[in-house]
C-alpha cells in the first residue's frame, strides 16, 4: 500500500496485549508526538479500547491511522501480529479512515533509549514507553522509513 497525500493529523498506535500506545501527527504531518497510553485489565477486552481510540481519533480529526506490525527480527508474522490484524479489523469497523500498517521491529526499544537519552526517571517510563514507541512508529512513516507492511 502506497502513502497517500491526505493533509490533517495521523494517528499512531502501538497494539500490545493490554495497552495500546497513542501518538499524533502535527496537521502538515511533519513530526509526531506522545499522547496518552490506552489500557485494558485483559487481552480480549476490546470493546472499551476500541472506543476510545475512535472517541481520540474524532477529537484529534485524524485522516489516516498507522499502526505498528510486530514483524520478528526475521519478517516473518507471528501471534502478536495476528492479533494486530485482528484489532485492525475490528477498528476498521468502528471508524471511517484509512488503517495502514507500518513495521515496528524494535520502537519499543528505541522508546527506552529516547527516554533514557532525556533523563524520564525508570518508574516513568514503563509508565509512558508504549506511546513513545507509537510516537517512534508514526515518526518513522512520516520519515519515509515506514516500510509499510500489507
Amino acid at each position: 500500500m502506497e502513502k497517500e497525500d491526505i493533509k490533517g493529523r495521523l494517528l499512531g498506535l502501538d497494539f500490545g496485549s493490554k495497552t495500546v500506545g497513542v501518538s499524533v501527527s502535527d496537521p502538515l504531518q511533519l513530526t509526531a508526538k506522545s499522547l496518552c497510553t490506552v489500557r485494558r485489565e485483559r487481552e480480549n477486552k476490546l470493546r472499551q479500547t476500541l472506543a476510545e481510540i475512535v472517541r481520540i481519533a474524532q477529537e484529534e480529526e485524524v485522516v489516516k491511522i498507522v499502526v505498528g506490525l510486530p514483524l520478528n527480527m526475521d519478517g516473518t508474522e507471528g501471534e502478536r501480529c495476528e492479533k494486530t490484524r485482528e484489532f485492525v479489523s475490528l477498528l476498521e469497523k468502528r471508524i471511517d479512515v484509512p488503517v495502514v500498517f507500518c513495521d515496528e521491529r524494535l520502537t519499543t526499544e528505541e522508546a527506552y533509549e529516547i527516554m533514557e537519552e532525556y533523563g524520564v526517571p525508570k518508574e516513568k517510563q514503563l509508565e509512558m514507553v508504549d506511546s513513545v514507541a507509537a510516537m517512534h512508529i508514526l515518526q518513522d512513516y512520516l520519515n519515509g522509513k515506514d516500510k509499510i507492511c500489507g
